[in-house]
């Protein structure tokens, strides 16, 4: 995230909410389909993922029991002791640090009585949300003690106490083993719990009690929530950065992000807290933890699976500037290069070495071609380019192939942004491949700035729009809203990242995912509760840009000038040499209805008809929301095309994109 604790007055947001539906006389444009400037990276538009909002446990890893391993700072957070005619018994957590230093906490149950019932009751994360039919997979790591017969019984209950799906298990032995049990639900619920009750005197010691959806993304057994998934595979997005974000930093060095303990068996990857936890005063988030039940292992699994390049980003040695700023002296950073250096072999080496062998353990033999490493987040200043240059000498003698991304702090500008710009740029000892720009700002700022990088030097390090969004009141204001504004002005600025596609190379919006009761940070792409999920405006926006990128960029003009706002047009063009397609995208920011004539220069001829695709409101303060989930989302009709010349009729604050076949 950039800038979360900068605070500023909104500024003049500059569009009127009146709309003239009287169209103009049309503008007209000219589209040289037979220049191409530049060729559009096949991870133009991408995906940024960051654990914040709920993002990963309670989100789109569908594990359904809060704190399963009893290691949370209170090792009883999200359960209850739970008793029913005349049951008694005691609940203990106990340490084995010394067997489990990764996992040390279990619960041992001791049952004093064979009367009534004894157990505990989880609440999941604010609520279990449980469909009617579906089946869940019920595990449990347990030993029984000597001369204990104790089983157990799996209940799911609705938010009136009522069971709506039941499962038995009889653990046996004194030995941990893992035990496994399904069952289907009898009715749907968002707010379900599971209650686990022992039946029979003596004691039996429990770890890792898991409850999982059997429909995961392509079913895999404790995988991701399927909903999440398909929302964005559908943007066919050409990236997947992860695994944030601040994240990666850490309120200090001890809490970063280390991406070893991530993978391997889920019992054995160690626990921390969320930096989000106590980040927001506004939004204290006291049971925000990570299993890390999603981890590094899976968040290439999941990079493969949507058809994008894996992006991991790794601490450098710093902890986040906002908080602590500590940091590694340059002398002690062997350990956290050799991790850098360790996970280009897990994602690429082969079976033979160390951690190509764990990556073919965990179910994947071949590698994952990973091609791009972040060198921190969102650091600044002298100390993060003396540790991007160690960093830098030790992976290109290793993997010069991997392409190196650096970053310019947490701000588009001011004396942080331009030292780091500057000194990246002008750097003879070191390579810098690609540079790391975050811009969370008024959606009057994106509109302004859709030249940006139309002066870059076109032989410099290329540009990657890390993190971006436009905020409707301040930065890290809870009162952010994903409005149709903000997502028009959003679009906007795509046309001039897009015109300028041999600069910019990655773009994502931030942050990806909220949970509506959740969230620390507004405003978000894809927001869920625990059994829906949505795209905002802003997600449409994006879907649009992703989903018809074309391979190269021609130069459509207004007067013989890029479209960068005269009107309130803006506008960007690619050809598609894969279909033979010309796509045009046009951004109407205007409160009229403005109709277009594009005169396409360059082509024998275009096919008789087109499509067009539109994303509109007349409301700028409307938004997408769980009881209207695509009060904006496209629509697209059959248009005709005569001769070299397409006509289109622009609707006031509309993203337009027209595709047509051409020869």
């Amino acid at each position: 995230m950039a800038s979360k604790f900068a605070s500023f007055a909104a500024l003049a947001l500059g569009l009127t909410m009146s709309v003239n539906v009287s169209a103009q006389k049309a503008q007209s444009f000219v589209v040289k389909a037979n220049q191409p400037k530049a060729t559009v990276a096949p991870t133009m538009w991408g995906l940024f993922f960051e654990d914040i909002n709920l993002g990963a446990d309670g989100g789109i890893y569908a594990e359904l029991v809060k704190n399963r391993s009893f290691e949370f700072y209170n090792p009883m957070m999200g359960w209850k002791e739970q008793k029913r005619g005349g049951g008694e018994g005691t609940l203990l957590v106990h340490n084995r640090s010394e067997v489990n230093p990764a996992n040390p906490r279990f619960l041992r149950l001791q049952v004093k009585s064979d009367q009534g019932d004894y157990g505990l009751i989880n609440e999941g994360f604010r609520g279990m949300g449980i469909k009617q039919g579906n089946q869940y997979d019920f595990s449990v790591m347990a030993r029984q003690h000597e001369g204990s017969k104790v089983a157990l019984n799996i209940e799911l209950v609705n938010a009136k106490g009522e069971k709506i799906g039941t499962a038995t298990l009889a653990p046996s032995g004194n030995e941990w083993k893992k035990y496994n049990v399904s069952f289907t639900a009898t009715a749907t619920e968002p707010k379900a719990q599971m209650i686990v009750w022992a039946k029979g005197k003596g004691a039996i010691d429990l770890d890792m009690i898991s409850l999982f959806p059997k429909d995961t993304w392509k079913n895999r057994p404790g995988g991701l929530r399927a909903d999440m998934v398909q929302l964005l595979a559908d943007m066919k997005p050409g990236f997947l950065r992860f695994p944030g974000g601040c994240i990666v930093e850490g309120r200090t060095l001890d809490e970063r992000f280390q991406w070893k303990k991530t993978v391997g068996k889920p019992e054995e990857r160690e626990l921390i807290v969320n930096r989000w936890n106590t980040e927001f005063n506004h939004r204290p988030t006291p049971d925000y933890y990570q299993s890390f039940g999603l981890g590094f292992f899976e968040y290439f699994q999941l990079s493969e699976d949507i058809g994008a390049e894996p992006v991991p980003i790794l601490n450098c040695g710093m902890a986040c500037q906002f908080n602590t700023g500590e940091v590694v002296p340059l002398d002690q950073l062997d350990p956290y290069i050799q991790d850098a250096l360790d996970l280009i072999e897990f994602a690429n080496g082969p079976a033979t070495t160390k951690w190509g062998k764990l990556r073919t353990d965990m179910g994947h033999p071949a590698p994952f071609n990973l091609k791009y490493l972040g060198i921190g987040n969102e650091q600044w200043g002298e100390q993060y380019i003396e540790r991007y240059k160690v960093f830098e000498k030790a992976l290109t003698a290793k993997y010069p192939e991997i392409q190196l991304i650096s970053t310019t702090g947490p701000f588009p500008d001011g004396p942080e942004f331009e030292y780091l710009d500057k000194t990246l740029r002008s750097m003879n000892d070191a390579r810098v491949d690609v540079i790391d720009e975050h811009y969370y700002r008024p959606a009057k700022w994106f509109r302004e700035n859709a030249t940006r990088y139309d002066s870059y030097d076109r032989k410099g390090p290329k540009i990657f729009a890390g993190e971006y969004a436009a905020q409707s009141v301040a930065i890290a204001s809870p009162d952010n809203k994903n409005s149709w504004e903000m997502a028009l002005s959003e679009a906007a600025f795509m046309t001039g990242l897009e015109r300028n596609a041999d600069v910019v190379t990655m773009t994502s919006y931030a942050p990806l995912f909220a949970h509506a009761e959740g969230w620390q940070w507004t405003p978000d792409m894809i927001w869920v509760d625990n059994l829906r999920a949505y795209g905002t405006p802003n997600y449409y926006v994006q879907k649009l840009f992703s989903t018809n990128a074309g391979t190269n960029v021609v130069p459509v003009l207004l007067g013989n000038q890029a479209v960068t706002g005269q009107d309130g047009y803006y506008a960007s063009a690619t050809i598609d040499k894969k279909t033979n397609e010309l796509i045009l995208k046009v951004v109407n920011t205007s409160d009229k209805a403005q109709n277009a004539d594009f005169t396409i220069e360059g082509v024998k001829r275009l096919q008789g008809k087109g499509t067009h695709t539109e994303l509109t409101s007349q409301k700028l303060d409307q938004v997408n929301s769980f009881e209207e989930p695509k009060a904006i989302s496209p629509t697209q009709k059959q248009v005709n095309v005569k001769g070299n010349k397409v006509s289109m009729s622009l609707k006031p604050h509309s993203v337009n994109v027209f595709r047509v076949k051409t020869s």
